[in-house]
C-alpha cells in the first residue's frame, strides 16, 4: 500500500488529509473575513497564523478555527472587533471559539504550544487552589498524556480532570476550607 505523498511547509509536514483541512480553513477564513467586512491583510495573516499553529487548532471545526484565528489577528493588526461581529457571519459556538482563541493567544504569547501546568494554572488560579493541588494535577495530567494514545492532548486532559483521583483531592481540599 503506497502512503500518500506529504507538502512540505516551513517547519511541518502536511499530508493530503491536512492540506485539504488547511483548504477548509481557508476558505472559511476568507467567507468569514468578507461577512465581517475585515481587510484582505487580517486574511491573510489568519492563514499564516493556521500554518504556523496547525498542530495546535487541527482537531477543531474549519468555522471555529476561522473565527478565532480571524479574531486574534485582527487583534494583532490593530483592528480588534468585538467576538459578536464574528460569530454572526459563522455557525461556530461562542465557547469553543474562546477556548481556541485562548490557545492561540497563549501559543503565540508563549511561542511555543501551552503545557499542561499553563493549562492548570489558569483555572487553578481562579478559584484560589493551593499549590499542592495544582502540583497534584499537573503530575495527574503529565501521566495521562504518556499513558494516552490519543493525538489530542485536550482529550487526555479532559479525561484526566474528571479522574476520581483529582476530583476526590478537590472535594477534600473544598471541604478543608
Amino acid at each position: 500500500m503506497r502512503e500518500a505523498p506529504l507538502a512540505v511547509s516551513s517547519s511541518f509536514i502536511y499530508s493530503k488529509v491536512d492540506e485539504r483541512r488547511l483548504s477548509v480553513v481557508g476558505a472559511e477564513i476568507r467567507r468569514i473575513r468578507e461577512c465581517a467586512g475585515l481587510p484582505q491583510s487580517v486574511a491573510e495573516e489568519a492563514e499564516s497564523l493556521v500554518k504556523r499553529y496547525f498542530d495546535l487548532v487541527a482537531g477543531f471545526p474549519p468555522e471555529v478555527v476561522a473565527v478565532a484565528l480571524l479574531r486574534t489577528a485582527a487583534k494583532a493588526a490593530g483592528a480588534p472587533r468585538p467576538l459578536e461581529d464574528f460569530l454572526k457571519c459563522s455557525r461556530a459556538e461562542e465557547r469553543r471559539v474562546r477556548g481556541v482563541a485562548w490557545r492561540l493567544k497563549e501559543a503565540v504569547r508563549l511561542g511555543r504550544r501551552p503545557s499542561v501546568e499553563d493549562y492548570v494554572k489558569t483555572p487553578a488560579a481562579r478559584v484560589n487552589l493551593p499549590a499542592s493541588i495544582v502540583k497534584s494535577a499537573v503530575e495527574l495530567l503529565e501521566r495521562n498524556r504518556t499513558l494516552s494514545p490519543t493525538s489530542s492532548p485536550s482529550i487526555a486532559d479532559t479525561a484526566a480532570f474528571k479522574s476520581p483521583h483529582l476530583l476526590a483531592t478537590l472535594r477534600a481540599w473544598i471541604m478543608a476550607t
